[in-house]
């Protein structure tokens, strides 16, 4: 294989050129992105790219450098650039790099595909996409229709200088729609089977179908038209409910983002900020109730995060980060490990070859109690169940936040009472999930993907996965005018 020899020749080369470790990755992307609006095509894109991400260390310091060109003397230019710059860095360094000690793997893996998605004709697809959009627009007082569909399909060869050689290929797919009214005085939005773009999953085009766009395409429409009428939000102490969607990204902003060592270590700071949950926290600290667990899962079949083996040869794995409500976990790298004599558990991943791999969060799943929704619902006085996120933001310490939904249903005496619109609350992290009192069981849990979990400067975007279920809350501050 051609690419092999490159990449063993990047690594070689470096070796040879004083770097104590070095690391080779070829990747070849191909995407495609349709979007349907007011039943025209509103763009179609497609894209394939090739290239090598170098990364060394040398005199204790990391240098990366890529190209686009896979000729040999232009990998050899890059090894070089890579070199100079960890030269250059390695006097800001407080302390060398170490790495996590990892035995060499040689092996290939390949995520699930029944059905290559780009083996699909364009026609298939944009019917799909139409038909489903069409019933959203046969809902009257509907203005505006969205429907998209995302593919996804990148091949690696990693190879480093501890004997490493691994080949991997991972498929993805997604697709969503969304209906949009308009009154003199308002406009709201109702999307499925998710807020900004869909579903998204770890499989080939044999997803598609499955997310029933086109069963759920008028209920949503009609969801949005009722919001024109609908309530406000109380506004208030209240009981919460979140589900699907909404509780993913619950998630993956106060339970995965600040996990990340890196953050933790003051490594990364310039574009989302650190964390609050610093090193004597592991172990010491309790982050939620008793019946929050929540995991790192890079194996989790479907995940948006789920993969072999991370951008450094790390084996995918499952790992705790909070058991039994007690933070115990963070998401590592070799190097960040080794400086706490931790062992990685498989979390340095970059946006592609031009990249250098940075701490990502896989799937990070809240585990699945056991409720039933119905049972929740009906044990709740006086709530609010948000459901698909419109809004989010969050400290820089992840700490204290503010989501808004795009519909809630008001719940009274063990029974949902009515829709109402524009539902926010608001929470401190630790605090909000301390108040977590019941989590639904498996029969409600899945994972959710998002495909754009942005981080860095120059900032990369990954593509991450969250299993959920329901969890409810208590005492929760909801509705925009809250005052104590």
């Amino acid at each position: 294989m051609i690419e092999r020899d490159l990449a063993q020749l990047a690594v070689d080369t470096a070796l040879q050129r004083g770097a104590t470790y070095a690391d080779a990755r070829i990747i070849r992307l191909q995407t495609e992105q349709l979007d349907i609006r007011n039943g025209n095509v509103n763009g179609i894109k497609q894209h394939l790219e090739v290239g090598i991400g170098i990364r060394v260390l040398v005199d204790g310091a990391w240098g990366f450098a890529a190209n686009p060109d896979l000729k040999k003397s232009k990998v050899e230019i890059a090894v070089d650039r890579a070199i100079a710059l960890a030269r250059d860095s390695a006097h800001l360094y407080h302390a060398p790099v170490v790495l996590a000690r990892r035995a060499p793997i040689v092996t290939v893996w390949k995520s699930p595909c029944q059905i290559d998605p780009f083996g699909v004709s364009l026609e298939d697809k944009l019917g799909f996409l139409f038909e489903a959009e069409e019933e959203m627009r046969r809902v009257k007082g509907i203005a505006f229709t969205e429907a998209g569909m995302d593919l996804w399909k990148e091949w690696q060869l990693f190879v480093n200088s501890d004997g490493s050689q691994i080949e991997q290929e991972i498929v993805q797919t997604g697709s969503g729609l969304s209906a949009t009214a308009v009154s003199d005085t308002d406009v709201q939005t109702r999307s499925f089977p998710s807020s900004f773009g869909g579903q998204f999953k770890s499989a080939g085009y044999e997803l598609i179908p499955t997310l029933n766009l086109k069963d759920n395409a008028q209920r949503v429409a009609e969801e949005a038209v009722q919001l024109l009428t609908a309530k406000a939000c109380p506004v208030g102490e209240k009981t919460l409910i979140l589900g699907g969607s909404q509780l993913a990204l619950q998630v993956h902003e106060s339970c995965g983002h600040p996990v990340e060592f890196d953050r933790v270590l003051g490594h990364e700071a310039d574009f989302a900020g650190t964390s609050f949950l610093t090193p004597e926290k592991r172990n010491n600290f309790q982050y939620g109730s008793e019946i929050v667990n929540i995991v790192a899962d890079a194996t989790a079949p479907g995940g948006l995060g789920s993969f072999g083996y991370d951008d450094e040869g790390t084996p995918a794995q499952k790992s705790d980060i909070i058991k039994d409500g007690r933070f115990v976990g963070y998401l590592m790298s070799r190097e960040t490990a080794e400086s706490n004599e931790m062992e990685s558990n498989g979390a340095m991943r970059a946006q592609g070859w031009n990249h250098t791999p940075i701490v990502r969060m896989s799937n990070i799943n809240l585990l699945p109690g056991d409720w039933e929704l119905q049972a929740m619902i009906e044990s709740t006085e006086d709530g609010i169940m948000v459901c698909d996120n419109r809004s989010w933001s969050i400290d820089d310490k992840r700490l204290n936040f503010q989501f808004g939904g795009e519909l809630g249903w008001e719940i009274k005496g063990g029974k949902i009472v009515g829709m109402v619109k524009n539902p926010t609350y608001t929470g401190i992290t630790p605090q909000f999930w301390r108040s977590c009192d019941a989590i639904a069981n498996q029969n409600h849990y899945q994972i959710w993907g998002t495909p754009n979990c942005g981080k860095g400067q120059p900032m990369q975007v990954a593509r991450v996965g969250h299993g959920v279920s329901y969890a409810r809350f208590q005492n929760v501050k909801v509705g925009v005018g809250y005052a104590e």
